[in-house]
């Protein structure tokens, strides 16, 4: 079996296969939040006023250089019941594009929304919430990761979860400390 971000995995999960691209990080945008909100009033639309949903990623935290991309996190019931929420999502203007164990993730066609889908009690949602709230709270990290994006965002990627893998160090010793700071031992 594939690891995470294989060609022979991503060419399985990822519906329309590889796309190549050009990564564009830019200065933080204020209007960020309220673009969120508007997409998630379109995701409880679709879904009804109960949605679970969440802004996440860089786009989340105020100050913080980003890809134009909205990262938006939904958390329902069973990732692997498409019937509850797909069709809905795509009538509301979403495309599905990764289909995976445990995850699911749909965007907009013009390639900047990502709403990714897990089930209750996923890992993944606590690790992103931590990401975003400790990069909230620490300056440092919050620069220490924007620099990151900006080096890796010189580079060709022959697909963006390329670009995401290629950060993945710098993830995991931001999300030490935001567990560190979560748990109490780090101010």
């Amino acid at each position: 079996m594939g690891t995470e971000h294989d060609d022979d995995y991503l060419d399985q999960v990822l519906i329309g296969g590889r796309e190549p691209t050009r990564i564009v990080v830019v200065d933080p945008d204020p209007h960020w939040a309220e673009r969120f909100g508007a997409l998630a009033a379109r995701v409880r639309r679709a879904l009804g006023e109960a949605a679970r949903i969440e802004h996440i990623g860089s786009t989340s935290v105020p100050g913080l250089a980003a890809k134009p991309i909205i990262d938006m996190l939904l958390i329902v019931e069973d990732v692997d019941d498409e019937d509850a929420f797909v069709p809905a999502l795509v009538a509301e203007g979403f495309v599905l594009r990764v289909r995976e164990a445990g995850h699911r993730m749909l965007r907009t066609p013009a390639r900047d929304v990502h709403l990714h889908v897990y089930g209750e009690g996923a890992h993944e949602i606590q690790d992103y919430r931590d990401l975003r709230d400790w990069l909230r709270h620490d300056r440092a990290d919050r620069e220490m990761y924007a620099a990151k994006k900006r080096e890796l965002a010189e580079r060709e990627w022959r697909d963006m979860n390329y670009y995401a893998q290629a950060k993945d160090g710098v993830v995991a010793l931001i999300l030490a400390h935001a567990r560190a700071w979560r748990t109490g031992e780090r101010a």
